[in-house]
């Protein structure tokens, strides 16, 4: 068990069912229309999980959040901080504020919708403030990779020999390594990320 975020593909995004997103799908579409903005439509297929493939994005919130959302608090504004760690869809869209639906998601009785655009450059800044080495990190996170990769001992392995601020709390550079890829990923691939 435990929180994870995860890619989802157009028959998730627009299907009903317990299964399926579609009053999210819908209920964002309406809202960006009440903006003025077109609606978001082109979700790829869900991609095969296959690590390394980049076309998939799977990660568990597993260690300590406390580094993490004291990070946030340093570097960010509350504003900033709330739409960081608020969200529980990211979509490839720009949105200047975040988009409050009233349908219940898996760990709250509505959802927050938030724009890639945005989280990255906020995860950009903290990735900044701690020198966090991505040239280091994988590139992909399809299968558990940024996960593995801090939990198996290859952060520590690269924290001996490129030590810097990011290798002083392990778990508040695994979060700040998610964040990023996150939304890396749903801006690359178009995809939604979602809490499952």
């Amino acid at each position: 068990m435990g929180i994870y975020l995860v890619s989802v593909g157009a028959r998730e995004w627009f299907g009903d069912g317990e299964e399926g997103r579609g009053d999210v799908a819908a209920g964002l579409n309406e809202e960006l229309e009440r903006r003025g903005l077109a609606p978001y439509t082109s979700v790829p297929e869900e991609a095969e999980v296959v690590r390394g493939s980049g076309t998939a994005f799977e990660e568990k919130l597993a260690p300590a959040m406390d580094g993490f959302v004291a990070l946030c608090r340093a570097h960010l504004s509350r504003a900033e901080e709330e739409l960081l760690l608020g969200w529980t869809v990211l979509v490839p869209v720009s949105l200047d504020a975040t988009v409050e639906l009233p349908v219940e998601s898996a760990y709250d009785v509505t959802t927050t919708v938030a724009g890639a655009p945005q989280v990255l450059a906020l995860a950009e800044r903290l990735a900044a403030a701690v020198e966090l080495p991505c040239d280091a990190l994988p590139a992909t996170s399809d299968n558990l990779e940024l996960t593995m990769w801090f939990l198996e001992g290859a952060a520590k392995r690269t924290a001996a020999v490129r030590s810097g601020p990011w290798s002083e709390d392990l778990d508040r550079a695994f979060y700040v390594a998610v964040y990023l890829r996150a939304a890396q990923h749903s801006i690359r691939r178009g995809c939604p990320i979602v809490h499952s």
